[in-house]
């Protein structure tokens, strides 16, 4: 009898709140080794270093690490391997960009319990290609071989990014009551959630990468390996100050309601109304076949809002024009409020 109970992302081998815990304990360590150069806490999307300290206007280095997750996983399956070099870029350039950084130069990490060259070789091919996108140099990295860490040709992917902002033009800036919040679509799941979905879509449902679901117009593998767009192109230009943007949020493990509160100030809540935007078939399939509740959701997938934009409301007009100009999907999820810093979901 096919299993009907809800799926969580903690039944599924992912518990959100022990990371919390244990990142907690971590910036307490981080915070102890910082030097006069660190200008941010952990736990903003990315990490900020003066490089000349006393300059109110000089260049501010932003460094960012990230993994693709179990998406390795599906990409296993499904024997391709150069989407998830582009996921991995993509993502890191975003949690540079809600600082308003420029990406300078990238490395990675890859591990394997038995190196096969052209799984890396494809690898590496995603890495150049969305670092070209991106306007971002892959200057070197490590590849390491480790069997008995790990089984068979299973692998791991880490990317590490530095990129550059002047300190004036540096993101968050003046987020208050009033901003509203412009959302731009997502490419699927992007880089999380992946337990969840393999649980259901491989485990529950027995399928494979290859089989076709109607629903979504595609094969299973095709939905799921869907790469994690970057946000640079779109938003080029529109981070200024000036422009109206206030802060971004990349929206990634935790989903909105654990990402958007990361550059809110205390006193400011986030009201965001779930129906301003058209959530795309693979959320609508995961969440009614797995049981998954609405909660559950939205802290684990983006459920079609890749990234978040405060902005001043006075700006919200122009600034939704352009980016439509630029053949962005834009639309206006909520706004910013008075109260206890977080999100509400209307």
């Amino acid at each position: 009898m096919e299993d009907k109970r809800e799926l969580t992302y903690k039944n599924s081998g992912v518990d959100i709140d022990a990371q919390d815990r244990a990142l907690a304990r971590v910036k307490a360590i981080a915070r102890s080794t910082f030097t006069p150069g660190v200008l941010s806490e952990i736990g903003l999307f990315g990490g900020l270093f003066a490089l000349e300290p006393d300059r109110e206007d000089g260049p501010v280095l932003v460094a960012s690490a990230d993994g693709v997750g179990t998406k390795l996983k599906v990409a296993q399956m499904a024997g391709r391997f150069d989407t998830v070099g582009q996921d991995l870029v993509n993502h890191c350039v975003n949690d540079i960009l809600v600082q308003g950084a420029r990406p300078l130069f990238f490395l990675d990490y890859f591990a394997a319990g038995k190196l096969v060259p052209e799984r890396l070789t494809s690898v590496v091919e995603g890495l150049g290609k969305a670092c070209r996108e991106n306007g971002c140099a892959l200057i070197g990295g490590e590849t390491a071989e480790m069997p008995g860490l790990y089984d068979g040709e299973d692998f791991d992917l880490a990317g590490f990014i530095v990129g550059v902002v002047e300190r004036r033009e540096l993101l968050p800036r003046d987020v208050r009551s009033g901003n509203l919040l412009l959302g731009l679509t997502s490419t699927g799941l992007h880089t999380n959630g992946y337990s969840l979905a393999r649980r259901l879509f491989f485990e529950r449902q027995g399928m494979r990468a290859d089989s076709r679901v109607e629903e979504l117009d595609s094969t299973v593998g095709e939905a799921l390996l869907a790469v994690h767009r970057s946000y640079l192109r779109a938003l080029s230009g529109l981070l200024v100050r000036g422009r109206g943007v206030t802060a971004l949020a990349h929206i990634t493990g935790g989903g909105i309601p654990d990402n958007l509160p990361r550059v809110l100030p205390e006193g400011v809540q986030a009201l965001i109304q779930p129906g301003a935007w058209e959530e795309p078939p693979l959320f609508r399939y995961i969440r009614r076949e797995g049981a998954v509740p609405e909660e559950e959701m939205r802290r684990t997938f983006n459920l079609g809002v890749g990234m978040v934009l405060c902005v001043e409301a006075g700006s919200a007009g122009s600034l939704k024009a352009e980016l439509e100009s630029r053949g962005e999907e834009v639309c206006t999820i909520g706004e910013l409020k008075e109260g206890p810093r977080g999100v509400v979901f209307a």
